[in-house]
């Protein structure tokens, strides 16, 4: 740390960034909740209300790859305190925005201006707190930041059923907003700071392609995680059409799907932390939440039709097998040197979210020859295939000393 420089108070920062995490989901999954319920306030017709839900996914979803990558840059340009906050700001205004939309146009527009935001709070929450604690101890913090950002998207949905659609988008605003007010009493990370004032080049997105080494294990560390926003972006999200394909005489209620998830996420991502605290490894704690993953997908197609208290039941079993986001993002933060660290823990959990662009669209377009369940189960089985693949090109980073640079 610099001579002089204020020690970065851990446990407020820590609490910001779970905050803003919380705030950011929130968001990202309120969308999932009022879609059918917007849409058709909006005038939306019932039978086009699973395109325009589709499309307007993808926008969000879209913004938040562009987002990746530009406040991934700044991150380690200017700093993560600023990404941090600035990021909050955006995604607050646009979704208070968002509660006045009257036309799919704008809805579209406000939508990628929010993925915009978005994208770029938990990758900077994600760094800060990596890099301002100690190495053995880290992914407790990183831990905190999932579980408690995680449960954003329980009260989502309870305020997403409790209240008017449009309400809930302010709701969502104004907690945005009164986060900023926490700005005072940070400071950033001294490990960024050390770097940036060495002269060392900083955020060259690059370079994570300069090295067939180094392109392999970011694209690895990327693919390891689409099975988590393949179960809330297809399974949960369209449950409803899934639901109503495979048979159920009533289909379930995406707000309940997405409240029983995240509970089950919530409480996945605090025991995949934990683990890999305690055996202190994160790879074999993702090979363990992966499998799990799998078993969870093959008990929604067969045990999840049987009943809605059956579905929920394995929404809930989903989210706990797919919560090993609190894992996933701590080791993309370890994997790369402290010059472009904010950029790889910024841009690859938007990827991973960046990638229900493709998931959607190979859905939407499997359907017709693979009909809407056999279409669904299609893509799962080749995403899971490729997390396990992409799971063992990737090396142990737990206890690993990250003050270093990438050449």
């Amino acid at each position: 740390m610099l001579s002089g420089e204020k020690r970065p108070p851990v446990v407020l920062t820590v609490l910001v960034a779970a905050l803003g995490y919380f705030v950011d989901i929130y968001d990202l999954i309120l969308f999932s909740i009022v879609r059918v319920k917007s849409l058709g306030s909006i005038g939306v017709p019932k039978e086009q209300i699973l395109e325009q839900g589709v499309l307007l996914l993808d926008m969000q979803m879209g913004g938040m790859l562009i987002g990746g990558v530009i406040w991934g840059i700044l991150g380690d340009k200017r700093g993560r305190l600023s990404v941090l906050f600035g990021s909050i700001a955006l995604y607050s205004a646009a979704n208070i925005a968002n509660g006045f939309v009257q036309t799919v146009p704008q809805y579209a527009v406000l939508r990628l201006i929010a993925g915009i935001g978005l994208a770029g709070e938990l990758g900077a929450g994600i760094t800060l707190v990596s890099e301002i604690m100690h190495k053995e101890s880290r992914g407790y913090g990183t831990t905190i930041v999932a579980t408690i950002g995680i449960c954003g998207a329980v009260v989502a949905a309870l305020v997403g059923d409790l209240f008017h659609w449009r309400t809930a988008y302010f709701v969502g605003g104004g907690m945005g907003l009164a986060l900023l007010l926490l700005r005072v009493g940070l400071y950033e990370s001294g490990m960024f700071a050390g770097v940036k004032a060495a002269g060392v080049k900083l955020g060259n997105f690059s370079s994570l392609l300069s090295t067939k080494l180094r392109a392999k294990k970011y694209l690895a560390v990327i693919l390891v995680g689409v099975p988590i926003w393949y179960a809330v972006g297809i399974l949960v999200t369209f449950s409803p059409e899934i639901g109503k394909a495979m048979g159920m005489s009533e289909a379930p209620a995406p707000g309940r799907a997405v409240m029983m998830t995240y509970i089950g996420l919530a409480a996945g991502d605090f025991a995949s932390g934990a683990l890999s605290q305690i055996l202190r490894s994160r790879r074999r704690v993702l090979a363990g939440f992966i499998a799990l993953t799998g078993v969870s997908i093959v008990a929604y197609f067969t045990i999840g039709k049987s009943s809605l208290t059956a579905f929920y039941g394995v929404c809930l079993l989903l989210g706990f097998a797919t919560g090993y986001w609190a894992v996933f993002v701590t080791m993309a933060s370890e994997l790369f040197g402290t010059n472009i660290r904010a950029t790889v823990t910024t841009t690859a959990p938007n990827f991973v979210r960046g990638s229900v662009v493709l998931l959607t669209f190979s859905f939407r377009h499997l359907k017709d020859a693979l009909g809407v369940v056999g279409s669904a189960v299609a893509v799962g089985a080749v995403t899971m295939v490729i997390a396990v693949l992409a799971l063992l090109a990737l090396e142990e980073t737990f206890g690993k000393n990250l003050d270093y640079v990438e050449e």
